[in-house]
């Protein structure tokens, strides 16, 4: 993070800024702040090769960045970790400047959000605010996070001594989204969790099916697959986990699995029905029936999948 945020204020970018003062530049450089100037002048130092090299390394770090934050809400960080004077930013406003933006300058080049709240006072009087910090798109997922660190953390309501009223939000996607059941590799932890991740999926529960399935070990899968079955009768509950992902990704999703295998409908514990991993039937030839298991991670734990 630290990197790409050098790269944004240090490297090529900077020409991105010189070209939309260009003319105004070369006509009236004298009216330009001085230290705006200087930093805007040194779009000339960079070639088109490092303009490119620079663009390579920040999807680099950008898909660094993106695995850091795939299975966390939201990253807390100071807004900005110092508070100086007028006259300080004055007499060093390069440095200082750079120093205010240590924990999110490098949020704009990683296309993330975010949403900075008020918290509290320093020792020495000063305000003091943290940044929530997530994915693109996550904006209303912040906001309801941020309601919850005010009301967690009350202060006044800006410069005053009157309490501030409770904040009131709840989880909105910004984009649509689509919930899907996962009953076997795709369950946190195991092998094809990564195809959730990298879409930006977002686990909501783990919870079971209703008592009207059976779960199969499919024979010839690598790695190791479940089936899951619908029964009238002799049903099980089977532990499986929902996730949410959004819509534009599902697609992606769905066409990673591979045949036998099919997204489907599948009934909930609470009788909700969800999107979710179903079986053909042709695909439980050779299958070995592991309902007793009460779900996929307790079989692969016991170590019968093995034998």
């Amino acid at each position: 993070m630290l990197e790409l945020a050098a790269l944004l204020y240090e490297g090529p970018w900077v020409a991105e800024r010189h070209a939309a003062v260009e003319d105004f530049m070369a006509n009236h450089a004298a009216d330009i702040n001085t230290t705006v100037r200087s930093i805007i002048s040194n779009a000339g130092k960079f070639s088109a090769t490092a303009t490119f090299k620079a663009q390579y390394r920040k999807e680099e770090l950008v898909r660094q960045i993106d695995t850091l934050l795939s299975e966390i809400d939201g990253l807390l960080v100071p807004t900005a970790p110092i508070a100086p004077t007028i006259d300080a930013v004055n007499a060093n406003p390069v440095e200082l400047n750079s120093q205010l933006g240590t924990y999110t300058n490098f949020v704009n080049l990683a296309d993330l959000c975010a949403l900075a709240v008020p918290a509290g006072f320093r020792d020495d009087g000063l305000p003091f605010g943290v940044t929530l910090i997530s994915g693109a798109w996550k904006d209303r997922e912040l906001q309801t996070l941020a309601s919850q660190w005010l009301n967690a953390h009350p202060t006044p309501l800006g410069a005053t001594d009157k309490p501030r009223p409770e904040e009131v939000a709840t989880y909105q996607p910004a984009v649509p989204m689509v919930q899907v059941a996962v009953v076997g590799a795709h369950l946190s932890g195991m092998p094809l969790n990564t195809q959730l991740t990298e879409r930006r999926g977002r686990l909501l529960e783990q919870t079971t099916t209703t008592a009207n399935y059976r779960l199969y070990a499919l024979p010839n899968t690598t790695p190791p697959k479940p089936g899951l079955k619908r029964v009238e009768q002799d049903g099980a509950e089977i532990v499986l986990e929902v996730w949410e992902m959004a819509a534009s990704e599902f697609g992606s999703f769905v066409d990673l699995i591979p045949a036998p295998l099919g997204i489907g409908n599948v009934e909930l514990a609470d009788g909700r029905w969800v999107n979710g991993f179903i079986c053909e039937g042709y695909g439980f030839t050779g299958a070995r029936d592991v309902t007793e298991f009460g779900g996929w991670r307790a079989f692969i734990k016991s170590g019968a999948a093995t034998q």
